[in-house]
């Protein structure tokens, strides 16, 4: 599954479960290699070992040449298929200590690593076959040199692909990388939004969750049909939201005849997972940037990069923006009401927690409100250019507050400086 695609449906999120790992890839080479090797010896008896002998292609010389070849292959192979193991663990241990355990769900994600382990278990199954079937007191005829010789070239494709791989474990280990690949994620793939005044109703259904957990994400594309009797339809949960068994997740103005196709739209996991797209990764820069913060770890460039891709996702979800008053509506089926999914749903609680974690750093705090002034600058409507006034301020009051020294609280004072005086700001924007 793509990074930033948000799952839509329980069939998206058992399938992100299943692909999201380090086995499933190389169990299907591991079951796919005996066919390929097995295909490759009947080839070898239709007549191609003896075309290859016709042109001059013969790769070994003898049958114990050959035979020690395979050996070396499937040697070489376990000794690889080990190392590397062991070294992705020891590279996501280290990782994970520094930048948080939630960033092991994307870096399991990645496809370098499960193909080049795919590689390395197809080459050592294959070269197993392929082994099995040299006999050492076989003439060059008998052998099948076309799958000796294709399991040499296995052998090279493979060891470049660990090169490749080995190269990316070791970029892993780079803060930066995943800072700036979270950022451009969380500016990604955006629910179409509207907002409409909000209005009040009774409602005549109502579906609860079955489980307690976390919303992994809401299929609402394929929700329209099933709903569209339906009248009008509250989603009670977001993504990422945690709920408990017997906990509304859907409320309508009419009864809903298909009560299961409207919960395998909304899969609810055991823990947050990166299945939940954007809410996922705005959160994880969040953490990222804690974690940086703590007194253990005490790295605020960390930190002032978060604040950088933070900036960059908001600058790119304007379009969730709802204004005050207004309930957040999926522009595609305006019936379908979605709280807590619009710019405030996605930022506010994330924002909060990043305040308290750099209250204590000035740097941080005042790299953070420059963003929020940028912001400000770029936000067309006055109700989001108010909002991020308003974060600005709470950030400035806040580490004001944590801080003794007079010239970090002139610095932070200055760095408030291009919102003007909290008393014109509100008249501008009541303007």
């Amino acid at each position: 599954m793509a990074h930033g695609a948000p799952i839509k449906g329980m069939r998206d999120w058992l399938l992100h479960r299943l692909v999201a790992n380090y086995w499933s890839l190389p169990m299907v080479a591991v079951v796919v290699a005996p066919i390929v090797g097995g295909l490759g010896l009947w080839l070898d008896r239709r007549g191609l070992t003896a075309w290859i002998r016709e042109n001059g292609l013969t790769p070994v010389a003898a049958a114990d040449t050959a035979q020690d070849l395979a050996i070396a292959a499937v040697g070489v192979d376990a000794a690889f298929i080990t190392l590397y193991f062991s070294i992705v663990l020891i590279v996501l241990t280290l990782a994970a200590g520094n930048l948080g355990m939630r960033l092991v769900d994307r870096w399991l994600d990645k496809a370098v690593v499960r193909v080049s382990m795919s590689g390395l278990a197809f080459c050592l199954v294959h070269a197993m076959v392929v082994l099995m079937a040299i006999d050492p007191d076989a003439t060059l005829d008998e052998l099948p040199l076309f799958s000796i010789a294709a399991m040499f070239a296995l052998q090279l494709v493979n060891l470049g692909m660990l090169g490749v791989a080995a190269h990316d474990l070791g970029r892993t280990m780079f803060v930066d990388r995943s800072i700036a690949n979270l950022g451009k994620e969380a500016g990604q793939s955006g629910i179409p939004l509207k907002g409409r005044p909000a209005s009040d109703g009774t409602w005549a259904h109502r579906i609860t969750a079955p489980r307690e957990g976390y919303v992994q994400g809401i299929g609402l594309a394929r929700l329209v049909d099933t709903l569209s009797s339906c009248g009008r339809v509250r989603f009670c949960v977001a993504p990422g939201q945690h709920v408990l068994a017997g906990e509304a997740l859907v409320l309508a103005e009419t009864r809903i005849a298909d009560e299961k196709a409207v919960l395998r739209a909304i899969p609810i996991g055991a823990f947050r997972s990166n299945a939940e797209s954007t809410v996922f990764q705005v959160r994880l820069l969040v953490e990222v940037a804690a974690r940086a913060l703590s007194p253990g770890i005490n790295d605020f460039y960390t930190a002032l990069a978060c604040a950088d891709r933070l900036t960059c996702a908001m600058a790119a979800q304007f379009a969730l923006w709802v204004n005050d008053g207004e309930v957040p509506v999926y522009a595609k089926h305006q019936a379908f009401e979605l709280p807590g999914q619009d710019f405030r749903g996605l930022f506010a609680a994330p924002m909060k927690a990043f305040r308290q974690a750099a209250a204590d750093y000035p740097s941080v705090t005042i790299r953070m409100i420059g963003n929020y002034a940028r912001l400000h600058r770029l936000a067309d409507r006055p109700g989001l250019a108010a909002y991020f006034e308003t974060q600005a301020r709470d950030l400035a009051d806040h580490a004001i507050a944590r801080t003794d020294f007079a010239k970090d609280i002139q610095d932070i004072e200055i760095a408030l400086e291009p919102f003007g005086s909290p008393q014109t700001a509100m008249q501008e924007v009541a303007a």
